[in-house]
């Protein structure tokens, strides 16, 4: 196994009481929700069922996965024998049918991705790509552990920050390798064996592959026990860090002799309520960025005019379900008043406890950069890094707000010297 004193947090009070279920799934004391889901059982093909009555079975199906888990926490030992067709085979068709009037972000773009005769905003058709895979060690520590976070980046964007770090991935759909459901268990498979403590899902951003992701998950709890040799040379094509060289234990990777990974969620969360309902079953932990205020920010800089109300609404669903998350909130250039201070109310009055990492990473990229050939002049205010004044004024805003802030933001840092 690997011991919770390996994520690097030791007995710290904060993550021990909100994240206890996904350390004992990290650690493999418990088996993942994608384990439980593969051991509930369905009657009838998924297939037959008219996309209504699935959905409806859907909703009962989560009934049973949220009793099954309470039951695994409280110390019971249910089976887990693993089901032909089971609550991960309902998941992955309905997101194939969700594919043909595409609905997985707050877009509901409603074209036919299946058959690639129209894209919507993602400008992605059926296929998925990643980018790169690898042992991610600049995550957040409850994350990253000694050993790395099991990190999946997926092309192309459902948003068009002005700003993104990541606009290699983001803007060029063509970018990496085209990979199929099979091929990204694979890459899955390989991160969890060689040590990560879980499978971050990520891009760009991974809502628009949904399908894929799911019929994924659905294989490794179903039929992805040894993966073949050209399997395996398949996959590392995409693989950034080197391949572990030797057999490794498997007691890594493994909960009663099945594979066995948390599942993060690593998003810009303007997902559907569909899609939020079709992931509920599958992640262990969710990672949330939540960028603007309630104004013209999220318009004007990343052309998500809606971006407030759906990105409130699913963390309020994430809250309502009990699930573990943390929360990002990038701290940008002349952006306190009108993003910072917003969202850190919002957390406040809706969200007490929950752990927002107030990040101090922001840097001029894509369109905001002066060096960027792609440099838009009207993007001046945001082509610098935040400034000491602007930071400190955002510590202090959380810490007055009484948020959970300084162990995730700091990390090891006094956060005294921030604060005058």
């Amino acid at each position: 196994m690997i011991p919770a004193e390996a994520i690097g947090i030791g007995d710290d009070p904060t993550w021990r009481r909100r994240f206890d279920r996904y350390l004992g799934v990290a650690d493999n004391r418990l088996p993942a929700k994608f384990r439980l889901a593969a051991a509930i059982p369905v009657a009838i093909e998924p297939a037959t069922v008219a996309t209504p009555d699935l959905w409806k079975q859907l909703k009962s199906l989560t009934d049973t996965l949220d009793d099954l888990q309470k039951r695994v926490f409280d110390g019971e030992n249910v089976p887990l024998a693993r089901r032909e067709t089971s609550l991960l085979s309902v998941l992955s068709e309905l997101a194939q049918r969700s594919l043909e009037a595409c609905d997985f972000c707050a877009w509901d773009c409603g074209v036919d991705r299946a058959a690639e005769t129209k894209f919507g905003t993602c400008k992605l058709g059926n296929g998925s790509r990643v980018s790169t895979f690898f042992h991610h060690q600049g995550e957040e520590l409850i994350y990253r552990g000694r050993l790395g976070s099991g990190t999946i980046f997926f092309t192309s964007c459902n948003m068009r920050c002005a700003f993104c770090q990541n606009g290699d991935i983001s803007t060029d759909k063509d970018n990496g390798v085209a990979v199929d459901a099979r091929q990204l268990a694979v890459m899955a498979w390989m991160l969890r064996r060689e040590g990560c403590h879980n499978i971050n899902w990520v891009g760009g951003d991974p809502t628009i592959h949904l399908h894929t992701i799911l019929e994924a998950i659905r294989i490794l709890g179903h039929e992805l026990s040894q993966p073949d040799r050209l399997d395996l040379a398949g996959a590392v094509l995409a693989k950034a860090d080197p391949v572990h060289p030797g057999p490794l234990d498997p007691a890594l990777s493994t909960h009663r002799g099945l594979f066995n990974v948390p599942m993060l969620w690593n998003s810009n969360f303007i997902m559907s309520e569909a899609a939020m309902k079709l992931l509920r079953p599958v992640i262990d932990i969710w990672l949330p960025d939540f960028k603007f205020g309630p104004g013209s920010c999220a318009k004007d800089l990343a052309r998500t005019p809606w971006y407030w109300e759906v990105v409130t609404r699913n963390l309020a669903m994430v809250h309502a379900w009990r699930e573990p998350f943390t929360i990002r909130h990038l701290v940008m250039p002349n952006h306190v008043e009108c993003c910072t201070r917003p969202v850190l109310e919002w957390i406040a009055e809706n969200l007490s406890g929950v752990p927002v990492n107030v990040m101090a990473q922001y840097h001029p990229d894509t369109f905001t950069d002066p060096r960027n050939p792609g440099y838009r002049e009207k993007y001046e205010p945001l082509a610098r890094r935040p400034r000491r004044g602007e930071l400190e004024a955002s510590y202090r805003i959380a810490r007055d707000l009484g948020i959970v802030f300084e162990g995730i933001t700091f990390e090891g840092v006094d956060p005294r010297g921030f604060f005058f």
